[in-house]
């Protein structure tokens, strides 16, 4: 029998309502657990995919087996890899038809509302289950204008192979860290997206990764090229049910914005907190491009998450807008990077933290201006709130400049919800937890505005879930 759940329960309980129900599985194949060469080579000819990716995953595998883990940030010594299924096909094939998709999996994919919010927001939606792609579709609307949003492991065997082999694990190389390592070897699903030149994508495209095997793993790989003078915005979105086992996430995310090209990222990470969330990110901007990063980190048992932008165009821009909230067991270390190496490039970073019940949250970045980055101005602002006595909150900023020319400011703020303006709230007719609320939604509003407006509603709705387990 499932725990009955009330308004009183601990956070880590109750704030899961939407995303922790699980389906049993069936007919999946699973690969055993753990990371060999026999294993990679499964994987890859599972996929029968082209020589030289089996060559880079078998490469990646041995640069991975060289690597140490992090000593410097969260303790993540209890995710043994040996206990992790790294492949894990769900029992069906990639459709563009939805009423093609098994019900078991077509039933989680409603319950998070996926479908409804392509009928009426969205140019194209990609939704992965556990290793796999299982739905892709593109409005034709969009596609009339040579937009190509497809899974990305088609595309390996179409006309684009070489444009993929040319960009794949160039920004963020295996030799990065030992989780992009891993990610090199055993990567598996993801999307592939190219916007020609001065094509405008009007309306949203979206992918979606559910993760649903217990002790699993997924490693899914999105590649987003925009040519030169291309506009687009991308959703992502991500969840998975509680288990007692860990789960791991180590994804990639590789994004080229052209010559005067504009691209929004926005994505809601709401993983369940026994996952280790380890995923890379990171963009290169060309000449009068604009990369601009919209991100709310709420799930994760830990996460090292630092999406980074690489500002290598003369007047490139980059714009990083980001929250997160750790509650209960949480110790989410998120931030951002920026790399100024042209003349004239400009950043701007602005984040929120919140912390409760004992969570951790740590704001990480790191900006670098070259000597090539003459006239460039820089701004990072960290806010963070801890919400009771028993939670952490750190900033640790760093900024490396090496030009005299340049502009680079830093402020952050670390504090506590002020108990007058709970007072005066509660004087108004407002319970002690409902001012609370009140007050941290205004603190994370200037986030939530930059959102889609679901994905605004999703994040109001976690905040608000976070605090109907009491604070304090």
């Amino acid at each position: 029998m499932p725990e009955v759940l009330t308004k009183t329960a601990p956070i880590t309980e109750i704030n899961r309502s939407l995303y922790d129900f699980t389906k049993a599985e069936k007919d999946v194949e699973k690969l055993s657990s753990g990371l060999t060469e026999e294993i990679v080579r499964q994987i890859s000819a599972k996929k029968n995919e082209p020589a030289w990716m089996l060559e880079h995953r078998l490469k990646s595998l041995q640069t991975y087996n060289e690597l140490h883990i992090p000593n410097w940030g969260p303790d993540i010594s209890e995710l043994n890899i040996d206990n992790i299924v790294t492949y894990v096909r769900p029992n069906t094939k990639l459709s563009a038809n939805w009423d093609e998709v098994p019900e078991d999996i077509k039933d989680t994919f409603d319950r998070l509302g996926i479908p409804e919010a392509e009928k009426k927001a969205l140019g194209g939606v990609g939704a992965q289950y556990d290793s796999e792609l299982v739905y892709h579709n593109l409005q034709k609307s969009v596609a009339k204008k040579g937009v190509i949003y497809s899974g990305i492991e088609e595309a390996l065997s179409g006309p684009f192979a070489e444009m993929i082999r040319k960009h794949f694990m160039r920004l963020v190389p295996a030799s990065d860290h030992k989780f992009a390592a891993l990610h090199g070897a055993v990567w598996s699903g993801g999307s592939f997206v190219y916007v020609p030149p001065y094509v405008k994508v009007e309306i949203p495209l979206q992918s979606y990764f559910r993760l649903n095997s217990p002790g699993a793993g997924q490693f899914e790989h999105t590649l987003i090229i925009l040519d030169k003078g291309a506009d687009l915005h991308f959703i992502e979105g991500c969840s998975a049910p509680k288990y007692n086992v860990a789960n791991l996430h180590a994804g990639c995310v590789e994004l080229f914005v052209g010559e005067n090209a504009h691209l929004r990222y926005s994505t809601i990470e709401n993983w369940s907190k026994n996952m280790y969330n380890l995923n890379t990110k990171r963009a290169k901007v060309e000449k009068n491009g604009i990369m601009e990063w919209v991100s709310g980190s709420f799930g994760s048992h830990t996460s090292y998450l630092y999406p980074m932008t690489i500002l290598n165009g003369e007047y490139a821009k980059s714009e990083f807008t980001g929250i997160t909230f750790a509650g209960e067991g949480q110790n989410l270390d998120t931030g951002t990077k920026i790399l100024h190496n042209a003349p004239h490039t400009s950043s701007v970073v602005n984040t929120k933290s919140l912390s409760k019940s004992g969570g951790i949250s740590t704001f990480r970045s790191a900006v670098t201006i070259t000597e090539n980055a003459h006239k460039s101005k820089a701004s990072v602002s960290c806010q963070s709130l801890m919400l009771d006595d028993k939670s952490r909150s750190d900033t640790i900023p760093v900024m490396d400049v090496r030009c005299d020319d340049v502009n680079v400011g830093h402020e952050a703020s670390i504090g506590r919800i002020d108990d007058d303006a709970v007072f005066y709230l509660m004087s108004r007719g407002l319970s002690e937890n409902e001012a609370k609320t009140l007050i941290v939604n205004g603190f994370a509003n200037p986030i939530s505005k930059e959102l889609p407006l679901e994905y605004a509603v999703e994040m109001n709705n976690l905040i608000r879930l976070e605090m109907e387990g009491g604070i304090g």
